[in-house]
């Protein structure tokens, strides 16, 4: 990973022929930081969402369903990786989550027709803990 603290975590996917069950998380892995809350995010066809920036919560990602590009950028000031930009996709057939730092701006996308992201966030969500924007950097976000 070019962006510092930023990690794909390969998960099992354990097959079974009525669904396959996808592991997240549990509280035995090293990554795991608290419960604060999971959310879902459904992505609609190049669409885009984001710009979003945790000032301390620690973001871990999982696409069950589709497919989703995510481009980031280091926003941390004393990172050795600071404005660097990073594209990273995640979807079900390379299973793996994705562990985004407080303090790295992320958007995302799908190409597919509708694809399902999870986030586990380490605290309750709060707006006076994420900051929002239209443009970071030369990036925009529509």
């Amino acid at each position: 990973m070019k962006i510092s603290g930023v990690k794909k975590i390969k998960q099992k996917i354990f097959k079974n022929s009525r669904g396959d069950l996808l592991k997240f998380v549990s509280k035995k892995n090293n990554f795991f930081k608290g419960f604060g809350e999971i959310y879902f995010n459904e992505i609609n066809q190049n669409q885009k969402k984001g710009w979003i920036k945790h000032k301390k919560n620690q973001c871990l990602f999982s696409v069950p369903c589709g497919e989703v590009i995510f481009k980031l950028i280091d926003g941390r000031k004393k990172s050795k990786s600071f404005n660097i930009v990073e594209n990273i996709t995640l979807k079900k057939n390379n299973y793996n989550l994705l562990l985004v730092p407080p303090g790295v701006w992320f958007s995302f996308t799908t190409r597919k027709k509708k694809s399902v992201l999870a986030n586990f966030i380490n605290n309750p969500h709060s707006d006076n803990e994420t900051i929002k924007s239209e443009k970071v950097g030369k990036f925009y976000i529509n």
